[in-house]
């Protein structure tokens, strides 16, 4: 049974995100783990608030702002509703669009280009499980590095360790497992390589 974490320290959050970072095992029942549990229900406490009551897009970034820890580039945009499992690792860079329904898996770190488009009901996924049945709890963080000028479509899906080239596009429903090549239109399940486009 998980208990209520209300309160975690700037130090505790930035010693999870340096494990996380540094790609560390999360093992079940740990401090870190424990952190980890306090950093999700934060983040569902903000994003329930976000998304039960919207006012305008103005309040919608003053509490990313709160949610991600920094002040958000100006050109930041998103529709509503959005939810992550953690916030504190998500990276977002000038003009990127969150369009509605995403869900962000950041605690092994989301890094968003600049003037990315990431389309509606897109999962972003950054943990694994140990494979081992007797460590399945345990957690293995891998981040996705999206590009510059990244068009996702709607209901895609990426897997941790993903990195996608400048100027790609994910066709809509694509499940990317492996990494996009700059300038590449990928699709399907698992996604692969449909067109080059001029760079």
């Amino acid at each position: 049974m998980y208990e209520d974490v209300k309160d975690l320290s700037q130090d505790q959050i930035d010693r999870f995100v340096a494990s996380m970072n540094a790609g560390e095992e999360c093992v079940a029942g740990s401090e870190m783990h424990q952190i980890m549990t306090g950093l999700s229900e934060r983040a569902m406490r903000i994003t329930s608030r976000m998304n039960a009551q919207f006012t305008s897009l103005s309040d919608v970034r003053s509490q990313l702002e709160e949610l991600f820890g920094y002040e958000l580039p100006e050109g930041v945009g998103m529709f509503l509703p959005f939810t992550t499992d953690c916030g504190v690792n998500t990276h977002l860079s000038e003009g990127v669009f969150i369009n509605s329904g995403c869900r962000f898996q950041d605690q092994g770190g989301i890094y968003i280009g600049e003037r990315s488009l990431v389309g509606h009901n897109c999962v972003i996924a950054t943990l694994n499980h140990n494979m081992d049945p007797a460590q399945r709890a345990n957690l293995l963080p891998l981040p996705v590095h999206i590009g510059k000028d990244v068009w996702i479509g709607a209901n895609c899906t990426i897997l941790p360790g993903v990195s996608i080239g400048d100027g790609a596009v994910l066709a809509a429903g694509a499940v990317v497992a492996k990494d996009v090549e700059a300038n590449t239109v990928v699709g399907g399940v698992p996604a692969k390589v449909i067109k080059h486009l001029a760079s």
